[in-house]
């Protein structure tokens, strides 16, 4: 199977069994606008919960905030995006195509162009004759600049009104929040505020199905140190987020080190887990060292004291940050292009397998009754309701035992449970495993504590 067949067999996936859909469909769709279906919720739901767990509750230096989407606009000024979030802009007058300047420029010669300024994107475009990947004109608008926040107009007074923006990242209401959490939680030095929540920017060539789209949710850490902390805190981090790759099941990932002279306006060092998706070798999470460049803006700005006071050492400081962020949508994106299989089995007979891991399986078991009469469906059903109490479980009574194997194949589901003549007898179900499609018998009574550690991560 070739990498954009995978792509294409994955979004087909998804859209068939419930996972995402396009947005607004039934209008015709609203481009890179996505709705996670029952499947897909689930699963999203998953990963934000096992990352929660494994971040926040499981850490005693980690604490969590839920942060308001709109922020002062002061805030962004602050931080620096009002002037430097921007991307260079450039539109092919014959077709009305909206190109990324850079993007452009990397696929049609082959080169970076990261930070070159507008006057050097135009020259490259004019003199090497770069042509619309569109429709092969050579008619370009000069490259701009172009922000990409979303802004919206609060209206305070029929009079008067302000502009406010969608925020592009989870962090900068952690910075704001920064001295409530040292007033509230008594956390000392080094500590680490979680959040998880929409961002939205205004991407001018957004696509590859879920992966870049205008809105998306983070997982996000700010993570609070002496200065002096930071490169082994650095180190610990990023080898904390590579764990988490594998506990959600993502192996093909490498590092990519930043140049030190493309790095972010507010960042010392970063490094990309880049991962291997089908259109190619892109950004999953990130981890940068941020200094004390947001904490120490917005004390300028705001003109409030972020000062940190050692209650050891007596020392003043304002604390530098070490960031790790995870992609949710991204995350999603890679778990199903991962897990995704075809196999061709005894007798020629083929299945499609969602090989996810069980503890962020949307579906952890399915039940069927393998006959509806004799008292089997009101069995199964009985069993349903048990395991529900714990897990998310399907029942499915409808076709053949073969049929509904390969349905829970297709979404991912690790284990299911079958009732049959013999469970009428003895209390046993066949529990047949999804990735080796063998079966055990097992008794009722033990189901549970045989499942419970399947669905447990250990890292």
């Amino acid at each position: 199977m070739s990498e954009s067949d995978l792509l294409k067999k994955v979004v087909a996936l998804c859209k068939r069994r419930g996972f995402v859909f396009p947005g607004s469909e039934i209008y015709g769709g609203f481009a890179n606008t996505y709705s996670y279906g029952p499947l897909g919720a689930q699963l999203k739901k998953n990963v934000r919960d096992l990352w929660w767990q494994l971040f926040v509750q499981r850490r005693e230096d980690m604490v969590g905030l839920d942060g308001p989407i709109l922020l002062h606009p002061e805030a962004w000024r602050a931080s620096g995006h009002v002037e430097g979030f921007n991307d260079a802009l450039i539109d092919c007058k014959s077709c009305k195509a909206r190109l990324r300047a850079d993007h452009l420029l990397e696929k049609a010669l082959g080169i970076d162009v990261e930070g070159l300024s507008l006057e050097a994107i135009n020259t490259l475009v004019q003199d090497n004759n770069v042509r619309c990947p569109h429709c092969d004109a050579f008619d370009w608008t000069p490259a701009r600049h172009f922000n990409l926040m979303f802004s919206t107009e609060l209206s305070k007074t029929q009079e008067g009104s302000s502009i406010a923006y969608l925020r592009p990242e989870t962090a900068q209401a952690i910075f704001l929040d920064f001295k409530n959490i040292i007033n509230t939680m008594r956390v000392q030095v080094p500590f680490g505020v979680a959040q998880v929540g929409k961002a939205f920017r205004n991407e001018i060539t957004p696509g590859n199905f879920i992966f870049r789209v205008i809105e998306f949710e983070q997982m996000e850490i700010e993570y609070f140190i002496h200065p002096s902390k930071w490169e082994t805190t650095f180190s610990n981090w990023l080898e904390e987020m590579q764990k988490f790759c594998r506990a959600i099941g993502i192996t093909k990932t490498s590092l990519f080190e930043h140049p030190q002279e493309k790095l972010s306006h507010y960042s010392k060092r970063t490094v990309d887990i880049m991962y291997d998706f089908p259109f190619g070798r892109s950004e999953l999470y990130g981890i940068a060292y941020r200094t004390d460049f947001d904490l120490k803006r917005h004390s300028e700005f705001a003109k409030v004291n972020m000062e940190y006071l050692d209650p050891k050492s007596n020392e003043r400081y304002i604390p530098h940050v070490i960031e790790p962020t995870f992609g949710l949508d991204r995350s999603v994106l890679a778990v199903l292009c991962e897990g995704y299989r075809e196999e061709t089995l005894e007798g020629g007979e083929s299945r499609v397998v969602l090989g996810l891991h069980p503890s962020i399986a949307p579906v952890k078991v399915g039940i069927f009754p393998l006959m509806k009469k004799d008292g089997m469906a009101e069995k199964a059903q009985a069993i349903a309701r048990t395991l529900s109490k714990r897990w998310h479980v399907n029942y499915d009574e409808g076709g053949a035992i073969g049929k509904r194997y390969r349905r829970q194949d297709e979404i991912g589901t690790p284990f299911c449970i079958t009732v049959d003549y013999q469970t009428l007898e003895d209390n046993t179900v066949t529990l047949r495993h999804r990735d080796s499609m063998k079966q055990e018998r097992l008794n009722i009574a033990d189901l549970e504590s045989i499942l419970a550690p399947a669905f447990e991560i250990n890292v």
